[in-house]
């Protein structure tokens, strides 16, 4: 015992002083490149800094511009396989099977149908005839098709989720449609009013979602220039507690079958306490900030400019028509953008890489470059997520992801290395090289399936088959199926 405080109490000790070192280093990284020193851009790193010292994580993340420092989580209900250091998209393909087969949640504490259902369930996407009919699917996007194909077909069969009544809005129950946030705002809306999933009696839920918006809860609750959340954690640890005294379904399972759909960076974070054995799909989907891949799911951060027409601006140039070889344009966030923009702002016609450009109506000037570009740089800001993602693929550009441990979106069922480039952030100085690298064949190959696989990230005011609320949702199933327990 009195070891185990004294390791408690070092681990503290070093965090801190750690966590000290890391915001010197950013500040003087800042002021280095000669990059606004001013408070909007300080204080994210401020509050990411404070985020490692104030939170009681299960993991522990103190991160500079080299590094990261990574403590594993207490072995729970199952067993994690341990993370590397930069966790490459191949060794995350090895990752999901292995969580899968070795991750459990919480046994159930009494008898349910639905838990059989679930076990039934994965034995018939495990067991998946192979299949010649994909409709309008595209194979090579997929994994396995027959198991995706199966799985979603169960999943309009049979799955039923009960949404929670309790908690006042705003934070609750009050979406928000536009912004980089959006996600979370779509899919509450189309959950709420959803007439096919939706069940108004929970003993016949497989799900339950907590319907809370990340983005209202900092914006509600987060005091300004504060070194700490930890206010908004408390909310929502209050709002579990009060979930649990009035009804049984989550002590019957922990919270396992529970889950919630937040876009905001600090969610991880703010849902790491109560909430931590839920199914969190997280538009921060960060390998070393708790993720659990196979348990979690990665959320896919839309920009939403119009919540009328979601899908206004769809579509691009011809390949002939796309001159620039690269494009990149945003504000120098967090540690990866200072250093593509040092290796290849204005050094190089082929490699389109600015900053912030100049304010246009609609972000025209923007829209357009990743209309006219062959691949479009996806490089993680503060956090692992990118709207850009997302736009790559509805301006039918090649995504570049340079984000070391981003899960991407989907990633349970979607083979992304079939339509996008992946580059570890040491490997900018290569940039060009490496997309230069890449045969004209494969190119065309891989812009041809960002086409394919657009319709799997756009919303519909009235969702379609296959859409990005249908594909979310079949995240969230397809990772209960295959952690689920009977008791």
């Amino acid at each position: 015992m009195g070891q185990q405080v004294f390791s408690l109490l070092e681990r503290k000790k070093l965090l801190s002083l750690l966590s000290i070192i890391t915001f010197a280093l950013i500040l003087a990284f800042h002021c280095y490149f000669k990059l606004p020193c001013g408070s909007n851009v300080l204080q994210h790193s401020l509050e990411s800094v404070h985020k490692t010292m104030m939170v009681n994580n299960s993991y522990v993340n103190v991160i500079d511009n080299h590094s990261s420092i990574t403590m594993m989580p207490k072995e729970t209900e199952g067993s994690l396989v341990k993370v590397p250091e930069m966790t490459s998209i191949s060794e995350m393909d090895k990752l999901l099977l292995q969580n899968h087969s070795s991750y459990q949640s919480m046994r159930p504490r009494w008898f349910s149908a639905v838990d059989q259902e679930l076990l039934q369930a994965r034995s018939e996407i495990e067991n998946a005839p192979v299949v010649t009919d994909v409709g309008n699917l595209y194979t090579p996007l997929f994994r396995n098709i027959s198991m995706f194909k199966r799985s979603y077909e169960l999943m309009e069969k049979i799955l039923k989720v009960y949404v929670y009544r309790e908690g006042a809005k705003p934070i609750m129950h009050s979406p928000n449609l536009l912004g980089i946030y959006a996600s979370e705002g779509w899919f509450m809306k189309l959950m709420e009013a959803n007439k096919v999933f939706v069940t108004k009696d929970p003993k016949n839920a497989h799900l339950f979602y907590l319907p809370f918006s990340s983005q209202m809860l900092e914006e509600t609750l987060y005091i300004q220039n504060s070194p700490s959340y930890s206010n908004l954690m408390q909310y929502l640890n209050n709002y579990v507690d009060t979930i649990a005294a009035k009804h049984p379904f989550w002590n019957r399972t922990g919270g396992a079958d529970h889950f919630l759909v937040a876009c905001h960076d600090w969610a991880p974070s703010e849902t790491n306490e109560r909430m931590t054995k839920c199914i969190r799909s997280l538009c921060n989907a960060d390998l070393k900030e708790s993720f659990v891949l196979g348990k979690d799911t990665s959320l896919p951060e839309t920009y939403v400019r119009n919540a009328q027409i979601p899908t206004r601006g769809l579509g691009g140039k011809s390949v002939s028509k796309r001159k620039t070889l690269a494009f990149f344009a945003g504000g120098m966030h967090g540690y990866v953008r200072p250093i593509l923009l040092q290796h290849w702002g204005n050094k190089d016609p082929d490699m389109k890489i600015f900053g912030e450009l100049p304010k246009s109506k609609g972000n025209k000037n923007y829209i357009q470059y990743m209309k006219g570009s062959k691949y479009c740089i996806c490089p993680k800001g503060y956090e692992v997520n990118s709207p850009r993602v997302v736009e790559a693929i509805m301006y039918e550009c090649v995504p570049v992801i340079i984000s070391d441990n981003f899960v991407p979106p989907f990633f349970e069922v979607l083979n992304w290395k079939s339509f996008a480039v992946f580059v570890s952030e040491k490997d900018i100085p290569n940039l060009k090289s490496i997309l230069l690298s890449i045969p004209v064949k494969k190119y065309l190959q891989m812009r041809m399936r960002v086409k394919k696989v657009q319709q799997h990230f756009l919303w519909h005011r009235s969702p379609v088959k296959y859409d990005i609320y249908h594909m979310v949702l079949h995240s969230i199933w397809y990772n209960r199926v295959f952690t689920a327990r009977t008791a």
